[in-house]
C-alpha cells in the first residue's frame, strides 16, 4: 500500500520554502493543473444535502475571489434537483449548480471534489446508536468510533471506495476535500483505494476548542476580541480525539490561562452565560470533560465533550444517561435527528419554492479559504486529516492522522506536530490501532474479520464474548441491506 512521502518543516508550525512533495506513483502528484479561478469546477459527492451543501453554496456566494460551477450528484437525484434550484437562486452568487445523474459526469473536469454523504438512513443510525444500549453501552454521537462507528464505517468504506475509483477514472489531479464521518477511516479509505488521490479530510471539532481559549483569554486576562484565527495551536491526535500540546496567543501562553479558566469552572462548567443549555440541546455541553482531561492529562482536549467521552473507557463519562448528566453533556439521540431532518425537508421545500428566501451567514467553516489557498491566492494553515508520513513520528506510517498543515498552491504540507505526549499516547495509539483495524476490516469484506475488530473495541471491553458476538449479529440484522458484499 502506497501513501503521500512528505517532507517535514524542522519545528512546529513552520512551513518549508521549498515543494514537500516527491512525484511518483505513491505520492502527491504537483503539476498545478486548476482552471482560471474564474472557470472553477465543483464536484460535490452527496449534493442532496440538507446541510453542508447549504454552507458550501453560503461561503461560496461570500468569496468573491473564485467563480465557476458545482455539479450536484446523489443517489437522491430529487433531493440535488432541488439544491440546483435553491443554489441557483441565491441573489449575487457568481456560481451555477447543476444536478447531474451520474458521479461520472459530477467528476469530470472537475478541480474539487467534496464528498458529504450519509451512509444509509437514520433507521441504520438507531441501530448503531441505541442497540448496545441493551448491554449498557451508551454512545453521545455513536459515528465516529465505538459499536456505532464501525457498523457506520463497514456501510461508508464501500462507498467511500466506490468514489474514490470514480475519482481515479474522471478526475484524478483533482483536490479531493472530505468531510464524512468517521472521519479518519474515510480518508484512509480514499488513499488505500487509490493511492494517488489528493485527498484530506476536514473537521471543525477544533476550531470549537479555540473559541473556547478565546473566551479563557478575555475572562482571565481581559483580553477583548481575541479570535479564533488568533490562537495558535499545535494538533496532535486523530479526529475528533485531538489534543493541542502547545496554545499561544501572540506572546501569552495560554496554558496557564486555561488552567486557571479549568480551576474556576471545573465543577460548575463552563456554559458561557447560557445556564442550562447542555439540557435542551443534546449537542451542547459546558466543558467539563474537557476540562477532566486537562487535569488528569495535562493537555488541552480539542474535541467537543460528546465526542471525547467516546474515546475514553466506557465507564468514564459515559457508564450511564445519569453520570453523562453530571458531566454536563447530552446523549444525541436518532430519535431528534430524524425529527430536525423533517425540519429540514420542509424547509428545503420552501427555499426551493421561493417561499422563504436564503439567508447569508457566518458559518465558520474553512473548505472555501482552503480551496483558495490551494489555488495558488495565498497560504492557509490548519488542522486536516491527512495519513501519518511521519508528522506524528510515534505512530504507524499510514495512519491516518490530525495534525495542522499548510495549504498553498496545488500541495499541502503537513507541520510536524511532534510525538503524543506520554500521558495521553495509550489512549491516542488504541484509537489508532482500532481505525486500523476497522479499514482492515472493510476491505477484507469477511464478516469474521470485522467481528474481530468489532470486539477488540475499547467500548466493549466490559462484555462477555458471547454479548459481544449476539450485539454484532444484531447491528448487523439491522444494517443487512447495505452490508451484502462482506461474506
Amino acid at each position: 500500500m502506497g501513501y503521500p512521502i512528505f517532507i517535514f518543516a524542522s519545528a512546529k508550525m513552520m512551513m518549508l520554502d521549498t515543494i514537500g512533495f516527491i512525484k511518483g506513483e505513491n505520492s502527491y502528484i504537483m503539476e498545478y493543473q486548476s482552471n482560471a479561478v474564474g472557470d472553477l469546477r465543483i464536484a460535490y459527492i452527496g449534493g442532496g444535502s440538507r446541510g453542508w451543501a447549504w454552507t458550501l453554496m453560503n461561503d461560496l456566494t461570500k468569496e468573491k475571489e473564485l467563480s465557476g460551477e458545482v455539479t450536484l450528484y446523489d443517489i437522491d437525484f430529487a433531493a440535488a434537483k432541488k439544491n440546483e434550484v435553491i443554489g441557483n437562486r441565491i441573489e449575487g452568487s457568481q456560481w451555477s449548480y447543476r444536478a447531474v445523474a451520474t458521479i461520472g459526469e459530477a467528476l469530470t473536469g472537475a478541480d474539487f471534489v467534496i464528498i458529504s454523504i450519509l451512509p444509509a438512513t437514520f433507521d441504520e443510525m438507531e441501530s448503531d446508536v441505541h442497540a448496545p444500549e441493551a448491554y449498557g453501552i451508551y454512545q453521545s454521537v455513536g459515528d465516529t468510533t465505538g459499536p456505532g462507528g464501525f457498523f457506520r464505517a463497514m456501510r461508508t468504506v464501500p462507498m467511500i471506495r466506490e468514489i474514490a475509483r470514480a475519482i481515479r477514472e474522471y478526475c484524478p489531479k483533482a483536490w479531493v476535500i472530505n468531510y464524512t464521518n468517521p472521519m479518519a477511516v474515510c480518508v484512509q479509505a480514499l488513499y488505500r483505494e487509490f493511492p494517488g488521490i489528493k485527498a484530506f479530510g476536514c473537521c471543525h471539532e477544533v476550531f470549537g476548542t479555540q473559541k473556547l481559549l478565546g473566551n479563557a483569554l478575555k475572562e482571565m486576562r481581559g483580553v477583548e476580541h481575541a479570535c479564533r484565527g488568533d490562537i495558535c495551536v499545535n494538533v496532535v491526535g486523530v479526529n475528533h480525539f485531538t489534543w493541542f500540546t502547545e496554545a499561544h496567543y501572540r506572546n501569552v501562553d495560554l496554558f496557564k490561562v486555561y488552567r486557571e479558566f479549568v480551576d474556576k469552572y471545573y465543577e460548575s462548567g463552563y456554559e458561557n452565560g447560557n445556564a442550562g443549555h447542555w439540557m435542551n440541546d443534546s449537542f451542547q455541553s459546558a466543558a467539563r470533560v474537557r476540562f477532566d482531561l486537562f487535569r488528569r492529562f495535562g493537555y488541552i482536549a480539542a474535541a467537543g465533550d460528546r465526542h471525547l467521552a467516546e474515546f475514553m473507557d466506557a465507564g468514564d463519562y459515559l457508564a450511564s444517561p445519569e453520570q453523562v448528566r453530571e458531566w454536563k453533556f447530552g446523549l444525541t439521540p436518532v430519535s431528534w435527528r430524524k425529527a430536525d431532518l423533517v425540519k429540514r425537508l420542509e424547509k428545503s421545500q420552501r427555499l426551493y419554492e421561493g417561499t422563504e428566501v436564503f439567508k447569508m451567514r457566518e458559518t465558520g467553516e474553512e473548505g472555501v479559504a482552503q480551496m483558495k489557498a490551494l489555488l495558488g491566492l495565498g497560504t492557509k494553515v490548519t488542522n486536516v486529516n491527512l495519513p501519518n508520513g511521519g508528522q506524528i513520528p510515534d505512530l504507524p506510517i499510514g495512519t491516518v492522522v490530525e495534525t495542522n498543515a499548510a495549504l498553498r498552491a496545488d500541495m499541502i504540507q503537513p507541520v510536524f506536530a511532534g510525538a503524543v505526549p506520554k500521558s495521553i499516547f495509550p489512549y491516542v495509539e488504541r484509537i489508532a490501532k482500532e481505525n486500523n483495524a476497522t479499514v482492515e476490516a472493510c476491505f477484507s469484506e469477511d464478516r469474521e474479520t470485522a467481528y474481530r475488530a468489532f470486539s477488540n473495541g475499547h467500548l466493549l471491553s466490559g462484555l462477555t464474548e458471547a454479548e459481544k458476538r449476539e450485539l454484532f449479529k444484531t447491528m448487523f440484522e439491522h444494517t443487512k441491506e447495505y452490508l451484502s458484499m462482506y461474506r
